[in-house]
């Protein structure tokens, strides 16, 4: 247990022979060492996804995920550390809070950076659902899209081949109503439009010479129609209409295992809102408050450091940079007696030299 604290102790950046000296200060530093290690490690845990995620799929990835893991880390625990370190306990307290103002809009960045990919792990599955959903209408609206393109620009077969469809299919009503009444006619059945006699008599003989020769029309309508198919399946093979289909469930899947940060980042903003555009004020909540609680863990050092009173280790250390800083001026009062005194004795003797200098050309 002693190894562990020493070790929070040492991620507080405490003076660690200063404070064993005060029992009453061990616990607070270790929970300030404990929270800053576990910052860091959070930070490592992000760090590493997000790289695992840039570079899945390829050979290595969870090696460089690991390394660049373990160098994030390493980098946001020595910045908090350092930040923690630096906060002066022995000023006031609105000087206290105006140190800790940059360290704790920095925190707030650093959370940020740290939150997104863990919130991108957290909400993994409903962020694949939100972007199936999205290239799914993507792809929908390229079809349309492609759809009114190519009717624009064939508008006048597409009109044509309206009509002949149009026509046949009045042609073939017309048809069946008419064999229907010859069917009439041949067996006796009296309507308005049939004798009533059973046999195959001249009405029967004409309406069965109307039927050949609307079949005839019938016919001539439909190759038409099926010369103006085959130019307009043609036309859409030409211009790859044809190789445009809805996407399948394994498409989709196969695409929002291969989707990138952009697409999974703006799926996780789009969270917060309905597929029908209406806010989603459950999951907004939950997206936000994801955030602001890794924001929180991050400042929570500096605020655990602010909120702590001045206790005898930050006087005790206090008192060591005051004596550190007085021996230092010492040392400089002392460094600077001694220079000016040697330089002294080197003027005196330049001017005893100058002297004798020119009593001797004098004499001369």
């Amino acid at each position: 247990m002693n190894a562990i604290q020493r070790f929070f102790w040492f991620c507080s950046g405490a003076h660690i022979p200063t404070l064993e000296k005060y029992p009453t200060e061990h616990t607070k530093y270790t929970g300030i060492g404990a929270t800053i290690f576990f910052t860091g490690l959070f930070a490592a845990l992000s760090g590493g996804y997000a790289l695992h995620f840039i570079f899945k799929g390829e050979p290595g990835a969870i090696g460089y995920a690991l390394l660049f893991g373990l160098l994030w880390g390493l980098a946001i625990f020595n910045m908090d550390r350092y930040i923690v370190s630096s906060i002066d306990k022995s000023a006031s307290a609105s000087r206290q809070i105006l140190q800790a103002t940059p360290r704790i809009l920095l925190a707030i960045m650093i959370g940020i950076v740290i939150s997104r990919p863990l919130e991108l792990k957290i909400f993994d599955k409903e962020i694949r659902e939100r972007l199936k959903m999205s290239y799914l209408n993507n792809q929908r609206s390229r079809i349309d899209t492609l759809n009114a393109a190519f009717n624009n620009k064939y508008k006048i077969e597409m009109a044509k081949l309206a009509d002949i469809r149009a026509q046949r299919d009045s042609l073939q009503a017309a048809i069946k109503s008419d064999r229907q009444k010859l069917n009439y006619e041949i067996f006796g059945n009296k309507t308005t439009e049939t004798s009533g006699i059973m046999g195959y008599g001249p009405y029967a003989k004409r309406k069965e010479a109307e039927l050949q020769q609307r079949q005839s029309d019938l016919d001539t309508l439909g190759a038409a129609a099926l010369r103006l198919e085959n130019f307009i399946s043609d036309r859409k093979a030409f211009d790859g209409m044809m190789s445009e289909r809805l996407y399948t469930g394994k498409q989709l899947d196969s695409l929002v295992s291969v989707a990138g940060f952009a697409d999974r980042n703006w799926a996780l903003g789009q969270l917060k809102f309905t597929p029908a555009g209406k806010p989603d004020t459950d999951t907004a909540l939950a997206v936000t408050f994801i955030g602001l609680l890794f924001i929180f863990f991050e400042c929570l050092p500096v605020f655990v450091k602010l909120m702590s009173s001045n206790g005898p280790y930050d006087k005790a250390v206090n008192n060591i940079e005051i004596s550190q800083v007085h021996e230092s001026d010492r040392e400089r009062d002392y460094e600077v007696s001694v220079v000016d005194g040697v330089h002294d004795t080197r003027v005196d003797a330049e001017v005893g030299r100058r002297k004798r200098t020119f009593l001797y050309n004098s004499d001369q």
